[in-house]
């Protein structure tokens, strides 16, 4: 579900403003206002992710709607089962994950009553900050799947700048703790039996990619151009050969 601050996506082009002032009937300056107002000085520390449904619980039922709509619709016209996977970015303990995981699911079920569908759906949650994945446990009581936002979970670690290539690729080898936390959520997460995938820069990092496999990872999620490369290098790894890592 949306993660970035809500001011990435309001209108910054003048007669976009007015255009917006005008299907709403409200003045370009009450436009204007709202959108300074959403405005975050600190984006990747602010009012984003989850924290975003939690103030505003339309986004996340607005977006259950069309995710739900849409996966009925196209499993009918193309005789496809589909299982939409949701997942709730940001989350920081098992109370938010709750919260917007209800109202998901009164607006999915809401939708599954509406268009006379048995549709099946599973709800889950992208584990980026410390909080998280220090909480794992407690936070695989309401998920049915992690997936690691490894960027984000990088720079919160770190405090590092995840742009910031050169820091970022001499902390990533240097400091075990980002790892640590990825080896320690995927052993609750499986203790507590669901799956966890990796997402991110780290995914596809050939370097650490044996070190995830025998942590227990259970899927990788790349970019498309790196899949061929990272399936052969999936291969290699002997998950019976006994080695220290």
């Amino acid at each position: 579900y949306l993660d970035p601050p809500l001011h990435e996506f309001v209108p910054t082009d003048e007669e976009d403003i007015k255009a917006l002032a005008e299907d709403m009937g409200i003045t370009v300056e009450e436009v204007k206002a709202k959108c300074d107002a959403l405005h975050e000085f600190n984006p990747m520390m602010g009012h984003r992710g989850c924290r975003l449904s939690v103030t505003y619980p339309e986004i996340a039922k607005m977006q259950t709607r069309a995710v739900m709509e849409a996966a009925i619709e196209v499993s009918r016209e193309k005789g496809y089962t589909i299982t939409p996977e949701i997942m709730i970015p940001l989350v920081g303990e098992k109370k938010e994950l709750k919260y917007v995981k209800d109202i998901v699911i009164e607006e999915a079920e809401a939708v599954k009553k509406e268009m006379n569908s048995e549709i099946k759906y599973k709800i889950g949650t992208m584990i980026e900050i410390p909080r998280a994945a220090l909480l794992a446990n407690e936070v695989a009581e309401e998920a049915e799947f992690f997936s690691f936002g490894t960027n984000d979970l990088t720079q919160y670690t770190l405090a590092v700048d995840r742009n910031n290539e050169d820091l970022i690729n001499f902390y990533i080898t240097a400091h075990k703790a980002v790892l640590r936390l990825i080896k320690m959520t995927i052993q609750n997460a499986h203790k507590a039996e669901i799956p966890v995938g990796i997402c991110g820069d780290l995914a596809a990092d050939k370097r650490l990619t044996e070190k995830f496999l025998r942590y227990g990872a259970d899927s990788f999620s790349i970019i498309p151009s790196k899949i061929l490369e990272m399936r052969s290098e999936i291969r290699k790894v002997d998950l019976n050969e006994k080695k220290s890592k």
